[in-house]
């Protein structure tokens, strides 16, 4: 919908970890990270800006079990999916993943494909979720947190519940115009006592935050008879 996801794969083996990359950066709809140890990806996910999709967890690393840093990124609040990557798929093995808070479990060696059509099936389970983080223009939308962050600027901006829903419905349409009275009614309810202006209002306050020029929208855009988000965070928008 707006470019490749960003996927973290953890995995000391390297000829694997090269495959793996090579692969999912071939696919079109990923953009690959890798960590060879469980230090380098806990730098990577603190990084200024930083943001992962979805993370591939090998079980044994060398610095570290994958399956009590899985309960470490639980607890610190990240909510992607994380699926798991072992030699063993043995029952235990499988619950203890589970529990340590993996979102699925694969057993090695596995087809790419198998792995992809996991990868993307996480994928829309974790966007149809409040724990998402989407990439609007040169925000990142954290629906859960109603708050966008803008890591080029150090910028945070906090939204009202009204104008989260309201962008959060227009991502999910990828791009394409959502007619006033459907997102009225998606955000608002079918309650006769709103009208279009409400809506209306709520766009130009998002606008007076979001946008550089308000008055010349390079993010929230103006169809006919609606509204859609521009996505692509190469677009015009630029200072």
């Amino acid at each position: 919908m707006s470019g490749p996801r960003p996927v973290l794969i953890i995995e000391d083996d390297s000829a694997l970890a090269e495959t793996l990359a090579e692969q999912l950066g071939h696919e079109g709809d990923f953009e690959p990270a890798v960590s060879a140890s469980l230090a380098d990806a806990e730098t990577r996910l603190a990084g200024s800006g930083a943001r992962f999709d979805l993370v591939l967890l090998d079980l044994t690393l060398p610095d570290g079990d994958g399956r009590e840093f899985c309960t470490r990124l639980r607890r610190g609040g990240y909510r992607m999916p994380v699926i798991m990557l072992t030699g063993s798929d043995g029952e235990q093995d499988i619950v203890s993943g589970l529990d340590a808070g993996a979102n699925d479990y694969i057993a090695k060696p596995f087809r790419m494909s198998e792995l992809l059509a996991r990868m993307r099936a996480q994928l829309r389970v974790y966007d149809s979720s409040e724990d998402a983080i989407f990439q609007i223009g040169p925000y990142l939308f954290r629906p859960s947190a109603k708050q966008l962050h803008d890591p080029s600027r150090g910028k945070r901006l906090r939204l009202t519940e009204k104008e989260s829903a309201i962008l959060k419905f227009l991502y999910r349409a990828g791009g394409k115009p959502v007619p006033r009275q459907i997102l009225l009614n998606e955000v608002w309810g079918y309650n006769s006592h709103v009208t279009t202006h409400t809506l209306e209002t709520h766009i130009y306050r998002l606008r007076q935050k979001i946008e550089l020029n308000p008055a010349d929208a390079r993010l929230l855009v103006t169809e006919s008879g609606g509204y859609r988000l521009e996505l692509d965070p190469a677009s015009s928008y630029a200072a």
